[in-house]
């Protein structure tokens, strides 16, 4: 009896899938990240699932430094290729569920942060929150509804019976958190937004964003 095929790793699938695909993405940034961050001050940045560094490359020519952390070297190196910026970004290959931020960052984005294998996303973005700096700002950018480029939200979320709301998205970072209070934040977006989008297969459709925009406040000592 021949034994099953074991499945891959989160790092293996994702390092396969871009060793595979010469580029999976437009490499150019994603529209909710340029319009909630195109007049902030810059500073410093962390970029959570890079991937292929659209965002962290648009990041680095508008000023910011940023790090840019990616389960797949291969998507980094695309990124890293495309560079013309000397130092102004860090690649950083790491897996999210076990990476911890070192610093504090003026911005941390994770923009689409949804997998087709097992991702420990709530835990991610709580972590995310946590490295704001104060007067910093958390930006998270996901499907609200399934892509036209898919079948279901299983196919780009492991797991997911659905994809969450804003509204959701805020009580996962700070509900029975003790390390975190909604009363130290302010709300600057939370909504849904239409677009049209081009897929991985280069179809052209409407696609929803959920995008959730917070500043973190900085208080008086």
């Amino acid at each position: 009896m021949t034994s099953p095929e074991p499945h891959p790793t989160a790092a293996e699938y994702w390092q396969n899938r871009y060793l595979e695909n010469v580029r999976s993405w437009s490499g150019k940034v994603n529209t909710a990240l340029e319009r909630e961050v195109g007049g902030v001050t810059p500073g410093t940045a962390l970029d959570l699932g890079s991937g292929e560094g659209g965002d962290a490359l648009w990041l680095a020519r508008n000023g910011w430094r940023v790090t840019a952390v990616d389960i797949a070297p291969a998507a980094l190196a695309i990124g890293a290729a495309a560079q013309q910026l000397g130092d102004a970004i860090t690649w950083v290959a790491a897996d999210l569920s076990e990476w911890n931020p070192p610093i504090e960052y003026d911005l941390v984005t994770a923009c689409f942060l949804h997998s087709t294998v097992d991702l420990p996303r709530e835990r991610i973005l709580r972590r995310a929150a946590e490295a704001v700096a104060p007067g910093g700002m958390l930006l998270v950018v996901g499907h609200s509804g399934v892509p036209h480029w898919v079948d279901s939200p299983a196919d780009c979320h492991h797991g997911a019976g659905h994809l969450p709301t804003p509204e959701e998205v805020l009580a996962s970072l700070f509900d029975d958190n003790p390390r975190l209070s909604l009363a130290d934040w302010a709300v600057v977006t939370k909504e849904l937004v239409e677009r049209q989008a081009t897929g991985p297969d280069g179809t052209i459709g409407p696609i929803v964003d959920c995008v959730l925009a917070l500043r973190r406040v900085v208080t008086a000592e």
